[in-house]
């Protein structure tokens, strides 16, 4: 037994919810356990596609009144999708042999089941059955999916005399805890005793079936023994959602190709990499992305993320002293993207990137350079001048120029107004986006605007980008403690945000990595700057994680107010309870209570009940 595991074994770990991560018994124990180096210790070797990993786990549980206290077994029940259960503590819940669930055609379900292990350790295993109907009705199994629930290490939103958004480097410094977030696809999963397994359960409802009640079971093994029979049930409205390729809610998730292909250990932009991001990329467009993110120059960000942008576009320096430009990469990237269904925007970041640095190749030299300079310099005029021209050229060849935006991310405003001047003289009709600051100013000249939580659009603004179709949403980050959705977070906050953007009459939401995935995320979601999973919300070999199908959950709920909406706008009554309801969403509220939970279960009683 290694040193780590040792103090596991030794320890006395009380809860690791995520409601008690800051009991000083978690914290002794979990600062010596979780070092840094237990990503090193337990690192999964990547290999090519989907493979199994070996899950952090607590080999005793403190409280071991509670386990003699429940009979011997495996004891499986329905749960809640918004409670991260704890991995070695008897959940606290009500033993629930059928589940309930209601929504519209189209739509996707989810629900949550609890094992808990009394005995030896066990292979868990599933079935799920057709669920049927009246009149020989029937959802297939196939619309059914169940992925075991495994726990990945977390820490906290902050420490005292610590910022949320600074860098991390001593992961003793923040209080650490395991909690259930990885929705893995392997058919069977070891549960040893004494521990949990959540168990997701989704249920796709297929647009053309028939309005009514539904039934089926869901049964669960033990090596390969049945132990438990439980009773599914779906009520399908007489409402429809449409595929999330026609949803309305502006969705912007930005994604990292770069991080699979460092994950996966394959040679970027080959086809064994395009292969291992289909799916991934795939789960993004099933949840209804509208944005390709891509990287028009080396390192827009400053390298923040483990792996960072490499420029998709080559830009090089002939000896005559012209920029001449390659784009192969940039198309083949948006052309894959646009092959999955993401094809309704491309942002391209950045011409101001943190460090005001561009690499380029110079023919000269025969080497790489490195050039600095500010927008607005003569340097800074002529290379972007010459890379806009070419680049508004070649998007026009390619069709994408009027879906294509110069994307900007967290910039002052008088770098803004210089940058949008010298777009508008190359192309007046470029499009321009930028995630920051509220600016008065500028709002005129974006056609995507997106602001944080702690600014507003004043309501004419508002009123006045939706009826000219121009993109305005809201952006959540390191700073914000609620809602977000680290994997510390309440999974509900996940929903919430969604709902939020139709309190304020916005479009969508933007967050700034789906898929910058940290050394082993599969394991480890801190980092070395930022809250525990800020930088990705799936995670590598196509796995799902709950805070992701939560905001696929937040983000139908806004489809349907939207439909609803436009159904009842002659019907004043109902749009005013619409809106009612809306309005007791508030950030500040939410802070100080956990109420995300309840704000959505309001918003989606209403949405099945017309």
């Amino acid at each position: 037994m290694n040193s780590i595991e040792q103090c596991v074994k030794n320890s006395s770990i009380a809860h690791l919810r995520i409601d008690s991560i800051d009991t000083p018994s978690l914290m002794n124990v979990m600062r010596c356990v979780y070092s840094w180096a237990v990503a090193l210790l337990f690192a999964v070797v990547p290999v090519y596609g989907q493979t199994d990993y070996e899950e952090l786990t607590v080999d005793e549980p403190v409280n071991m009144e509670a386990w003699n206290r429940l009979p011997s077994g495996v004891h499986v029940s329905w749960a809640n999708t918004n409670v991260r259960y704890a991995q070695s503590e008897v959940p606290a819940i009500k033993k629930n042999m059928v589940c309930s669930l209601k929504g519209w055609k189209g739509e996707k379900l989810s629900a949550l089941l609890a094992v808990c292990n009394n005995e030896a350790d066990c292979t868990l295993s599933l079935k799920l059955s057709d669920l049927k109907g009246n009149n020989g009705n029937v959802i297939s199994k196939e619309q059914l999916k169940a992925g075991f629930v495994r726990y990945v290490m977390t820490d906290e939103f902050i420490r005292k005399g610590k910022t949320s958004c600074g860098f991390r480097p001593n992961k003793a410094e923040w209080d650490s805890s395991l909690v259930a977030d990885v929705i893995d696809v392997k058919e069977k999963h070891i549960l040893k005793k004494h521990q949990v397994s959540p168990i997701w359960v989704s249920v796709q409802v297929p647009q053309n079936v028939s309005k009514g009640k539904y039934t089926g079971e869901v049964i669960v093994y033990s090596n390969a023994h049945e132990c438990q029979r439980l009773k599914l049930q779906v009520e399908v409205m007489n409402r429809e959602l449409p595929k999330p390729s026609e949803w309305g809610f502006h969705l912007d998730l930005w994604q990292n190709p770069y991080a699979v292909a460092r994950f996966h250990n394959v040679k970027v932009w080959s086809k064994e990499h395009f292969d291992l991001m289909r799916p991934v990329m795939q789960a993004l467009a099933d949840a209804g992305q509208k944005v390709v993110t891509t990287s028009i120059m080396h390192k827009p960000w400053n390298g923040q993320t483990y792996d960072y942008f490499e420029s998709m576009i080559v830009w090089r320096k002939t000896l005559s002293g012209e920029w001449k430009f390659t784009f192969d990469v940039f198309d083949k990237w948006v052309e894959f993207m646009v092959s999955l269904g993401i094809d309704k925007q491309i942002n391209c970041y950045s011409m101001v990137p943190w460090s005001y640095s561009f690499q380029y190749f110079d023919e000269c030299t025969n080497k790489m350079q490195v050039v600095k300079c500010k927008p607005g310099e003569p340097a800074y005029n002529e290379m972007w001048t010459a890379f806009l021209t070419a680049f508004a050229k070649h998007l026009k060849e390619k069709n994408w120029f009027d879906k294509t935006c110069i994307a900007m991310d967290e910039r002052p405003m008088p770098v803004m107004k210089t940058v949008i001047s010298l777009v508008k003289g190359v192309d007046k009709n470029f499009k321009l986006a930028l995630a920051g600051l509220y600016y008065e100013e500028i709002e005129k000249d974006l056609y995507d605007y997106c602001i944080s939580t702690d600014q507003s659009y004043p309501k004419e603004v508002i009123e006045r980008r939706a009826k000219d179709k121009l993109v305005t949403t809201y952006y959540t980050y390191c700073a914000d403690c609620k809602p977000n959705c680290f994997t510390f977070s309440d999974p509900a906050e996940s929903s919430w945000m969604p709902l939020y953007s139709a309190k304020l009459g916005i479009g969508g939401y933007l967050r700034w990595a789906y898929n910058s995935w940290v050394i082993n995320p599969l394991q480890d979601s801190r980092f070395r700057q930022w809250p525990a999973g800020d930088t990705y919300l799936v995670y590598p070999g196509y796995r799902s994680s709950v805070r992701f199908e939560k905001m696929i959950e937040g983000i139908q709920l806004y489809e349907k107010i939207r439909i609803l909406k436009e159904s009842y706008k002659n019907n004043p009554s109902v749009l005013k309870r619409i809106d009612k309801t809306l309005q007791t969403m508030n950030i500040e509220s939410l802070k100080q209570e956990s109420r995300a939970a309840s704000d959505v279960k309001k918003i989606m009683d209403l949405t099945n009940n017309y």
